[in-house]
């Protein structure tokens, strides 16, 4: 495990560097990939961000500048906010054996890299890499604005129950070098506009929700017939993992969303009563306390019943 101090000094002493994010990209991976590519650049490195292929509308802005030229090829890799080597993109496998670091928040990392830089009280990798860009390079408002979309989606704009007071900190920090017209244009993107697909899709999910254990556990279920139906974009699906333990009394709410015919992805958002991560590592998955996930094999009855009967191991 290195120290921000020692990563830092890695990666000054590297170059051609290519920056990986992971599957279904949020505003974590990309923002932190982003300014950590600029900073690396403001250094006189040559780095790029690997193109994901699974890249929304809603995220590729602040990936575009940084996105590697075909045929380009890197000296050494390096990941950010992956927690496993499962979620490596399948583009980014070719270069599984050129990782040299890898850069995360997540308590549930599995090492796949010789070099860790991890922080897991982090509520972002948002926060983590902000630590190491400050000893490479100043922060400009080219770093401070990708770092502010990466800190402020895991936190769901800071009222997740992962935000702490260094979170905050940083974040002060990050609007000190912003133009708060930037900022205002982030915050109505990200966190108070929403597409009619978007809308109607949560419609359907709340309508079908099923609530458990005395209505405090709440249930949404994506299933591929809805998404078509609604003619859904991945960037219309975005962030739905919060939506069941919006809900008056939940305090643990799970998405399921059928990602093709017989796989599942799980999504549990909790309170302090139940660990999300110890939730979803009983099915092969992991995260943060309040925010974890799993991707499993099954039907949506199937996973539906595996996934409650985790949580109810856990309350046992």
């Amino acid at each position: 495990m290195m120290t921000i101090q020692e990563t830092a000094a890695f990666l000054k002493a590297q170059d051609g560097i290519l920056l990986l994010t992971h599957v279904r990209p949020d505003g974590d991976t990309v923002g932190s990939a982003a300014a950590l590519c600029q900073a690396l650049r403001d250094l006189g490195k040559t780095a790029y961000l690997l193109p994901n292929p699974e890249l929304t509308a809603t995220y590729a802005p602040y990936a575009a500048p940084y996105l590697a030229p075909e045929g380009w090829e890197p000296r050494s890799a390096v990941t950010v906010d992956i927690a496993d080597a499962h979620l490596l993109p399948e583009n980014a496998l070719p270069y599984a054996d050129s990782i040299v670091l890898a850069i995360d928040h997540h308590s549930s990392h599995r090492p796949f890299a010789p070099r860790v830089c991890l922080d897991g009280e982090a509520a972002a990798a948002g926060e983590v890499v902000y630590e190491i860009v400050r000893l490479l390079t100043p922060v400009t408002p080219r770093i401070a604005l990708p770092l502010y979309v990466a800190i402020s989606t895991d936190t769901g704009c800071f009222v997740y129950s992962n935000t702490t007071a260094a979170t905050h900190r940083i974040a002060a920090a990050l609007l000190e070098v912003l133009d708060a017209a930037q900022v205002a244009a982030v915050n109505k993107a990200l966190f108070r506009t929403k597409s009619k697909t978007r809308l109607a899709m949560e419609s359907r999910m709340i309508s079908g929700m099923t609530l458990h254990d005395g209505g405090r556990v709440a249930v949404t279920e994506i299933p591929l017939a809805l998404r078509e139906e609604l003619h859904a974009t991945e960037a219309d699906i975005e962030d739905l993992a919060s939506l069941a333990s919006q809900v008056e009394g939940v305090d643990c709410g799970i998405t399921l969303r059928e990602l093709r015919p017989g796989v599942v992805k799980i999504s549990v958002r909790s309170g302090f009563r139940i660990n999300a991560s110890d939730v979803c590592a009983r099915l092969g998955g992991g995260g943060h306390r309040g925010a974890a996930g799993a991707t499993v094999e099954g039907t949506l009855p199937e996973v539906k019943d595996a996934i409650l009967a985790a949580v109810a191991a856990e309350e046992a």
